[in-house]
């Protein structure tokens, strides 16, 4: 691969520690019209050793005048010189007088920048008010951009306290983590410093000055400030802790504002929960929430003023899905989490409560209909596992002391893992006192820096147990990379078992299982005529007996828990008869097997045939065993397994005609059973199950159900718009299918919402239906637009929709290739590049296209986006193996599966 930083000496990639920053004065003008900003940082710091220069970040400005004062020297004085490392984003001040240890200083520094659509640091957004296209400006600053909007002690454990002043231009509205203290039209007599008179000399325009409170001591990365002519939603709540009444507001541009009310009652509601589950004050005096055009992440967590995509924050209660309800709730939710602790990125990616806290606990009790802790295995857990079971796995924790990597530790290791092992350890101590136990870490820790360890010693003082010697091991250590397979051998008193990584790929190398772990294994199974788990039975070597009575049913992983201690029996591999059993008693109505239990069985069946520890025949044979199933859950991992056997096999026509004969067996009586229309007395799970299965069948090309979608659809291309016969639920489907099928006319009726939509998920849908196209010219409108017309944030929809679409695929790898350098530059900086690699490679399955990717990304840089890159060749290595290994097998099944309808 191409080169990558070193870590060997991570010093090298950290501030000189001879000066500490404590205090922050920023006063920022923005200048909306010519997208620009300007403005003075005075930074206060302690002298921790003597020094004769001041270094701090500094990216993407023109730096100004810059003095640097000593308490001690009791006097000002200019740099002799100043050095910039662009690599590291470092500028570098030489004094010609010393500044002791033990004194206190500060440094001023005065700074202009572009507002660039850039989605990082200080940048612009655009929307459209009356036809002209208008901006704002809004910060991004996770993980490392703090420095491209002013120069600072650039690195989260740095904390200090933030006073900001706003400059804008009267009729705009400032933002910024804490409430204004005083605002007021720039006038000759107006109370203001010298720094802000000078960044307004003299001017006929009106000007507007916004002082904000101080901060409470904070990292940069979550100070947030933002300008422009937005329109806001508010209310506020009472605390049950402090009985204080704290302000909440949502604001976005005009438009759109009406779409923003579901957010803003999520968090009125969210709030006071987090308030009373930590026992720990509200510790801010107010909390924003603003919606952006433009973003590059899903949200951000910057205290007092979250921020994030339309997409994760705005619906349309008239056109919402249940999606994009739970995806608002949930995000929303997320974010409020982290007012109390923000993601700690000290050494690298650490566990984050916000995705248990936000996700799972707090949304089940504002909404426990929609049952999001079995939600979580599909949501979290298996897409988590996806990652893990490749040899380019990491730790959920990992060093990362170079700022130029640090977006691609934001994987689906760091988030879905850390919440799953925070999942697992919640239900192995009990939800009451896990809960205590992060009471008690947010009280030592509140406002100060703190690692995972500080967390695992609240919980065990909560519980008692040695949790940091149980949970280091599982995040940092060597058995945090991976998980095993459980196999299971019968004897004649009780199974035994054994552990070995888990690979997709294959069997591990003797040299890739050295690991053993300690293994809690649920085992449901029955005694004296009653069934029940043991969570005491614990595999801790590489094989042990366990006794049970195997003429009964029994289970591993009962439940589903997911990560448990070390790591889980996730993956657990029965004798071929067992199996059978098993899926026997679980398609029974009064089953022992949970809905947990029977979504776990699925995707277990499916990943161990991928993984080559099984033939795919038993996993199919688990599928069509199932095929009576009612529940939502069980068919969403049923469909997902399905439609990823057609998308791996997808170079094999037979092949795919025959799994989509066996999906329109499954899916299709479910649509003839719920139909097409949703009712509000329908539940949620219905809604969803009804959605699902009107997907699949139309994926899988089932005649009668493709008529009807393109019939709606086709009603809102002749009806210019009218959405009255898309039900919200089927919003996506019908675009695609309507595009797929429609042609020419249809494809203009997808652009049309796409170019005006009625909300952020009908944008959403003509995004990826546009890439559902089947002839070339509309294939090459597509592509074209990904350059000429897509915002930056929405490349990734563009690419995710050709990808889907077989006929597109190839097409996108050499788009790909083609446009890498332009893509590079517009996204280097950004999350987006990590996803563009694998959504133009992921679906590849052949040897001559594995070796063609490594021989294009030999000479790159790919530092920036080399661990999705390495995780993308895994994929293809496992699909290549998948191929080799199953074909036959998979065929054999189909054949005699056709033979018996």
């Amino acid at each position: 691969m191409g080169p990558t930083a070193s870590i060997e000496n991570p010093d090298q990639y950290r501030l000189p520690t001879d000066l500490k920053p404590t205090h922050y004065d920023v006063v920022v003008k923005t200048d909306l019209e010519a997208l620009t900003f300007q403005g003075v940082v005075t930074a206060s710091f302690d002298v921790v050793k003597e020094t004769s220069s001041v270094t701090l970040n500094s990216a993407t400005l023109d730096l100004g005048r810059v003095t640097v004062y000593s308490d001690a020297l009791k006097t000002s004085q200019e740099p002799t010189g100043q050095s910039f490392d662009n690599v590291q984003e470092r500028v570098a001040f030489q004094l010609a007088t010393p500044l002791p240890a033990g004194s206190k200083g500060e440094i001023k520094i005065a700074f202009t920048g572009e507002l660039t659509s850039s989605m990082q640091g200080y940048y612009k957004s655009a929307w459209e008010h009356e036809g002209k296209t208008k901006h704002y400006a809004l910060t991004q600053f996770e993980a490392t951009a703090a420095r491209r909007c002013f120069p600072c002690w650039d690195e989260p454990l740095l904390k200090a306290t933030f006073g900001i002043t706003m400059v804008s231009r009267e009729s705009t509205t400032n933002l910024s983590n804490m409430p204004a203290v005083s605002e007021e039209i720039l006038g000759p007599n107006s109370d203001v410093s010298e720094d802000v008179r000078e960044l307004v000399p003299g001017s006929e325009e009106k000007w507007k000055v916004t002082k904000f409170e101080n901060t409470p001591p904070m990292s940069t990365y979550i100070v947030a400030i933002a300008n422009g002519t937005f329109a806001h939603l508010e209310t506020s709540v009472k605390m049950p802790l402090s009985g204080k009444t704290v302000p909440l507001r949502i604001y976005t541009t005009p438009d759109v504002i009406h779409q923003a009310q579901f957010a803003l009652d999520v968090k009125a509601a969210a709030l006071p929960l987090y308030e009373k589950i930590f026992n720990v004050e509200y510790p801010l005096p107010k909390l924003d929430t603003l919606v952006a055009h433009d973003f590059d992440a899903g949200a951000m967590e910057n205290w007092g003023l979250i921020t994030g995509r339309t997409s994760v924050f705005l619906l349309d209660p008239e056109r919402a899905d249940q999606a994009t309800k739970k995806r608002v709730a949930t995000v929303q939710s997320h974010e409020v989490a982290h007012m109390w602790y923000g993601f700690p990125i000290f050494e690298g990616a650490t566990l984050t409560l916000a995705d248990q806290m936000g996700e799972v606990i707090i949304p089940g009790t504002i909404f426990p209909e929609w049952r999001v802790d079995s939600e979580f295995i599909s949501d979290h857990l298996n897409r988590a596992l996806a990652l893990d079971a490749k040899l380019s796995s990491h730790p959920i924790e990992v060093d990362c002391p170079d700022a130029n990597h640090i977006n691609q530790i934001f994987d689906a290791l760091s988030y879905s893992k850390a919440a799953s092992v925070l999942r697992m350890l919640s239900n192995y101590v009990g939800e009451e006192k896990f809960l205590k136990g992060v009471s008690l870490y947010l009280k030592k820790k509140l406002f100060a820096n703190s690692k995972t360890h500080d967390l695992w010693e609240g919980i065990e003082t909560a519980t008692g147990l040695d949790i940091p010697d149980l949970m280091e091991n599982w995040i940092t250590k060597g058995t945090s990379i991976g998980f095993p397979v459980v196999t299971v051998t019968e004897e004649a008193n009780g199974i035994r078992v054994r552990q070995d990584r888990f690979l997709e790929g294959g069997r591990a190398a003797e040299e890739d299982n050295q690991t053993i772990w300690n293994i809690p294994l649920f085992i449901l199974s029955a005694k004296d005529g009653k069934y029940s788990v043991d969570k005491t039975a614990l595999l801790q070597e590489r094989e042990q007996f366990f006794p049970i009575d195997t003429s009964k049913h029994y289970k591993l992983n009962a439940g589903t828990v997911g990560v448990s201690l070390y790591t889980p029996p996730d993956r657990v591999l029965y004798p071929e008869e067992r199996l059978r059993k098993i899926a026997e008693e679980a398609a029974k109505k009064d089953s022992i097997f949970s809905v947990n239990d029977r979504v776990g069985l699925v995707y277990d069946a499916l990943a161990l045939a991928k993984a080559g520890q099984a033939p795919l025949s038993d996993a199919l044979t688990v599928v069509e065993t199932l095929k009576n199933e009612e529940e939502y859950l069980v068919w969403d991992g049923v469909g997902e397994s399905i439609g990823s056997l057609v998308s791996i096999w997808w170079e094999h026509p037979e092949i795919v005609d025959q799994l989509n004969t066996f999906r329109r067996s499954l899916f299709t009586p479910i649509v003839d059973r719920l139909g097409y229309e949703f009712h509000d007395s329908d539940s949620r799970d219905v809604k969803l199950l009804r959605k699902l299965a009107i997907s699949q069948a139309g994926s899988a090309k089932e005649p009668k159900v493709v008529n009807e979608l393109s019939s709606r659809f086709d009603h809102f291309v002749k009806n210019k718009g009218d959405d009255s016969k898309i039900p919200a639920d089927l919003q996506q489907t019908i675009f695609s299918i309507g595009v797929k099928y429609g042609g020419a006319e249809a494809y203009e009726a997808a652009l049309h919402a796409h170019d005006n939509p009625k909300a952020p998920s009908q944008k959403i849908a003509a995004m990826l239906a546009l890439g559902n196209a089947q002839e070339p010219e509309l294939l090459k409108q597509t592509f074209d637009m990904i350059a000429s017309k897509a915002r930056d944030q929405d490349v990734m929809y563009y690419f995710a929709g050709l990808a889907t679409n077989t006929k597109a695929r190839r097409d996108l790898t050499q788009y790909y290739k083609d446009q890498y350098e332009p893509l590079y530059k517009r996204f280097e900086g950004n999350f987006t590049m990590s996803y563009l690699v694998r959504y133009a490679l992921d679906f590849l399955s052949t040897k001559k296209d594995l070796e063609e990717s490594e021989k294009y990304f030999a000479d790159k840089d790919t530092s920036k986006y080399n661990q999705s890159l390495q995780q993308t060749l895994d994929t293809i290595r496992a699909k290549i193996a998948y191929i080799e290994r199953s074909t036959e097998d998979l065929d054999a099944w189909l054949r005699q599966w056709e033979r018996r309808q």
